[in-house]
């Protein structure tokens, strides 16, 4: 299984910004570990009818990203977190 470049558009980057350290930290070990190596596991569901457009909870935080695999990139849309 190949592993997947990670971005951020920039809706989810300002909200990345705007974590806290703590949760900043455990969001991007998790993300590492979780999304990047298998974006269609981790208990990842797609939304609608496309299978790349998918939403997860990883470290607690809910995303929405989408999954280009001829290019093979992560780009994550919607980062939402209390």
């Amino acid at each position: 299984m190949s592993r997947y470049r990670l971005q951020y558009a920039p809706p989810a980057d300002l909200a990345l910004d705007s974590m806290d350290t703590p949760l900043r930290t455990r969001f991007d070990t998790g993300m590492r570990a979780q999304l990047v190596p298998d974006p269609y596991g981790s208990g990842s569901v797609p939304i609608g009818a496309d299978e790349d457009r998918r939403e997860a909870t990883v470290s607690g935080v809910v995303i929405r990203y989408y999954v280009s695999r001829d290019v093979s990139t992560v780009t994550v849309v919607r980062v939402v977190y209390l």
